[in-house]
């Protein structure tokens, strides 16, 4: 009856979260869907290895705690990498500032749990209390954090590896900056070549949508730049049409939108974009109405942590989430203090 019930519980989150990616794949609560379900099936398998769950819990415990202090050090090592390669800008300090945040939050919660042991008096002392307190709530902080972006990792994850359709009408084609003003850069070739790669395996003759305008410090529109490397990998140039008035993704994609509006047919549309990238990009399709499937080019290995931490803390801003960000801490986070403490 239990091993039926842990299947049934498993089937369900699953399927729930089917319900919800099917209907729209933009949509926030599917990172946490799928958060919920993969902590539902890992639980379930648990207790229905026949025999095996104490031995089981420890192993998982046992990796959890060497992710849990690892982590930290690997994203402060990635963070050293961006800098050297990438220079010292703010969005290349993300991944150093999220290894130094979650490494202050272990350090608080051991502080929490060890200093009340080592100080005569221990949480009686009302100083202890209060800094035992503050350690709690960082370290209750930190890891509500980390969740909620382990949640949207794994959620971009899924994004690029769901199986998909490929006989798309139109390809919309995100710009990136150009090198010296008219050079294509490394993070745009690898959207054109997965333009391609799209382009030569649709069994329909598709259009290509490059998207992109001037830039103050270019010296052509990135439009044109991606028109031109497209036609030097040889696709022919009737089957490119050029979007080169547009300076943000969601101009990009409204621009887009309207070319294609404007002509006959089908108008089965997908869009390439950095795999960091393609989540919030299918959101900004949501908001203007565009049913569009998002397909992500690769990134550098180094490049993506940083990346993915950009677009977590983008949408996060959004005051919508911000609300439901905070509301998730005080319900699920405060019940935790009186018994950490």
């Amino acid at each position: 009856m239990l091993k039926t019930f842990y299947a049934l519980i498993t089937l369900i989150s699953w399927g729930i979260l089917a319900f919800s990616f099917i209907k729209d794949r933009s949509r926030y609560r599917n990172c946490y869907l799928l958060f919920f379900a993969l902590l539902v099936t890992i639980f379930s398998a648990t207790f229905l290895a026949d025999g095996h769950q104490i031995e089981t819990l420890v192993v998982i415990n046992f990796f959890v705690l060497i992710i849990v202090l690892i982590v930290p050090l690997l994203l402060i090592y990635n963070g050293v990498v961006m800098i050297r390669k990438e220079g010292r800008s703010l969005a290349n300090l993300l991944s150093l500032g999220m290894g130094l945040l979650i490494g202050a939050g272990e350090i608080a919660l051991f502080s929490a749990v060890l200093l009340p042991l080592f100080v005569e008096g221990g949480l009686t002392d009302p100083n202890i209390s209060m800094i035992t307190l503050v350690c709690v709530i960082l370290s209750l902080t930190v890891v509500y954090i980390s969740l909620s972006f382990l949640a949207f990792m794994f959620y971009t994850i899924f994004l690029m590896i769901i199986p998909r359709k490929s006989n798309f009408d139109y390809v919309i084609i995100h710009g990136a900056g150009l090198i010296k003003g008219s050079k294509v850069s490394k993070l745009l070739a690898d959207r054109l070549d997965k333009a391609i790669d799209v382009y030569q395996k649709d069994p329909t003759p598709t259009i290509l949508i490059p998207s992109g305008g001037k830039g103050s410090d270019e010296q052509l529109s990135e439009a044109e730049a991606m028109a031109r490397y497209l036609i030097d990998k040889g696709i022919p140039e009737d089957r490119i049409i050029k979007e080169d008035q547009s300076k943000t993704t969601l101009e990009n994609l409204k621009n887009s939108k309207a070319i294609i509006e404007k002509r006959p047919g089908s108008q089965y549309t997908a869009l390439v974009t950095s795999n960091y990238h393609v989540y919030r990009a299918l959101r900004y399709c949501r908001q203007i109405g565009l049913e569009c499937t998002g397909i992500g080019s690769r990134v550098a290995f180094y490049y993506w942590p940083s990346a993915l931490i950009r677009e977590f803390i983008a949408i996060n801003l959004d005051p919508k989430h911000l609300f439901f960000l905070i509301l998730g801490w005080l319900l699920f986070m405060t019940p935790l203090i009186p018994i950490l403490i």
